[in-house]
């Protein structure tokens, strides 16, 4: 996935994001930082093919996506699993049908999709919740229940925007584990966070500063420019 000069802006105001360029490594496990109002949610909205820049070029899947006709996003989308930060859970589904969502969408048989779904209640320890809905959960548990979902169908990319900031130490412990393995298993990550703990507790990952719209290299592990893929 590429950015080259990016920019966003809303309305008339000042650009929120001011030439973001850089390249994520297919596989790669990034954390994207910077303090509140610095840019980071818009990031994330353009990594999943929610926004589209004011300026600049966003590629990805070998394939410039800038301009991409609206009824060719819906592929592009069913590769990148999201985890909002306010969950957006569908509120007449059960936990089980929630999290089973992604693959339905993907034509899984439901004799196919059983086993993964109840595997990953089990993960997220939600496996006595399934069929409770999203309005009987704590917002922990509706946590678990976005993450599980994402995550699911296996993404190519996975976009995360602040995944363990309700839940407790040990769950957030377990969640990133689970980031971790689904990272070695080939999906790029990409995880928002406030929480400096988390950044070392990935040996391998690399680390996105933004503030004030404008993005740093701290590690000075990515590229600038980004290189052709």
């Amino acid at each position: 996935m590429q950015f080259e000069e990016v920019g966003l802006r809303y309305g008339a105001d000042a650009e929120t994001l001011v030439d973001v360029s850089f390249t994520l490594e297919e596989g790669g496990f990034y954390f994207l930082t910077g303090p509140s109002g610095a840019g980071k949610t818009s990031l994330l909205k353009m990594l999943y093919l929610a926004q589209r820049p004011t300026r600049g070029k966003i590629s990805m899947f070998g394939q410039e996506v800038t301009g991409l006709a609206r009824d060719r996003l819906p592929g592009f989308r069913r590769r990148i699993g999201v985890v909002f930060q306010d969950f957006r859970l569908l509120s007449h589904l059960t936990v089980f049908d929630n999290i089973a969502l992604p693959l339905r969408v993907a034509g899984v048989e439901e004799h196919d999709l059983q086993a993964p779904v109840r595997e990953m209640l089990a993960w997220v320890g939600l496996a006595q919740r399934a069929e409770a809905r999203p309005a009987t959960l704590s917002g922990g548990e509706q946590q678990r229940v976005a993450i599980a979902r994402a995550v699911i169908a296996r993404p190519e990319i996975l976009v995360a925007d602040e995944p363990t900031g309700n839940v407790d130490p040990e769950m957030a412990a377990r969640l990133l584990h689970l980031f971790d393995a689904l990272n070695k298993l080939g999906t790029t990550l990409v995880v928002a966070t406030h929480d400096l703990h988390l950044l070392s507790r990935v040996s391998r990952a690399q680390m996105m500063r933004l503030d004030r719209g404008r993005l740093s290299d701290p590690t000075g592990s990515l590229r600038y420019p980004p290189r052709s893929a």
